[in-house]
């Protein structure tokens, strides 16, 4: 039985700039669809928006066209690998799928924030991430209305414009601070559930919320006292922000792999660490274990230096914790598993 040769540090390089440009050309599409909504220079357009489960999650022809270009371009230059796109995969019977390690796998979101680009609101872009064995290596991630780049590689760092490496703040890297959700920006998301039921998610997350930015010592002790609560419209962008140390806490449930597999790739690479939103059921001293990607639930904190008293990687886990103490747990479940 013949073995297929082994994935090498050349092939990587190779993917990661054909990546890098792949996502440079799909941004430049979502521009020019975004100017011809507002440019007099430019024909008017109306474009057809489709609700999917609600109306707040929709599609545009935007993310159809730009998805169908990012895949027929891995096609041509990859035809061996996988492809998991979003609108594609909301198209399918189904939605049990967990990417698995059988094949290298392009894991894309062609248009994260569609309802900020329905609206004009700047934070929408688009979601490249290459998995191998099922981690993601390499993240592209495109705001073109920002003027944004957001790059990633394993072992060959994050970078902002290519240029400027994440976190920003490097000389050193900050601590997480002390009293940790304290002095931090807290991003979070409402999400697509917006079911008026009590105790539901929607519910669960203004809880957790109201928890989150309360005094410290309110709310029967749960405050958190976060210097901002934050929410961007776009899980990608959110990850992104955490890694170049702008937010230092994003929590979510409900996210599908497109969502978050690229801002993953970038924030590891980055130094951050990304866990699942759900406390345990018992207070746990043991390591914080990095998150399963398709789990649908997100903790991430971003790069953290040392401080006097303890390492990065401790005081990230500690926010971990503190942030756990504040959250309610939240029922995401894959439909079809």
């Amino acid at each position: 039985m013949q073995t297929k040769p082994a994935f090498t540090d050349k092939d990587l390089d190779e993917v990661y700039s054909f990546a890098v440009q792949l996502g440079k050309d799909a941004g430049k599409l979502l521009l020019e669809a975004a100017q011809l909504r507002y440019s007099p220079t430019r024909q008017s357009v109306k474009e057809q928006l489709v609700e999917k489960e609600n109306a707040v999650d929709i599609v545009t022809k935007t993310d159809e066209d730009v998805e169908a270009f990012i895949k027929s371009s891995i096609a041509a230059k990859y035809p061996s690998h996988k492809f998991v796109g979003e609108e594609t995969y909301s198209k399918g019977s189904t939605r049990s799928y967990l990417i698995d390690d059988s094949l290298p796998t392009w894991c894309v979101d062609p248009l994260d924030g569609t309802v900020n680009y329905t609206h004009l609101f700047p934070m929408f872009c688009v979601s490249i991430a290459f998995i191998l064995k099922g981690v993601p290596l390499i993240g592209v991630i495109y705001a073109p209305f920002l003027n944004q780049l957001f790059t990633s590689c394993r072992g060959r760092g994050a970078w902002l414009n290519e240029t400027q490496a994440l976190p920003l703040v490097r000389n050193p890297i900050p601590p997480m601070p002390g009293n940790a959700p304290g002095g931090c920006i807290f991003s979070c998301e409402w999400g697509k559930d917006r079911k008026d039921i009590p105790d539901g998610n929607l519910y669960r997350k203004v809880e957790s919320f109201l928890n989150m930015a309360a005094e410290s010592g309110g709310r029967a002790g749960k405050g958190g006292m976060v210097h901002g609560v934050r929410s961007l419209g776009s899980a990608t962008l959110d990850l992104a922000y955490t890694a170049m140390g702008a937010f230092d806490i994003w929590w979510e449930g409900g996210c599908w792999e497109w969502d978050v597999a690229a801002g993953i790739a970038l924030l590891q690479e980055a130094g951050g660490l990304v866990t699942t939103a759900n406390p345990p059921g018992e207070p746990t001293t043991a390591d914080i274990e990095e998150v399963k990607l398709g789990s649908r639930l997100y903790l991430a904190i971003r790069p953290a230096g040392p401080s006097e008293n303890e390492s990065g990687r401790a005081g990230q886990e500690r926010t971990v914790r503190e942030v756990w103490k504040r959250v309610r747990e939240l029922d995401y479940q894959r439909p079809g598993a």
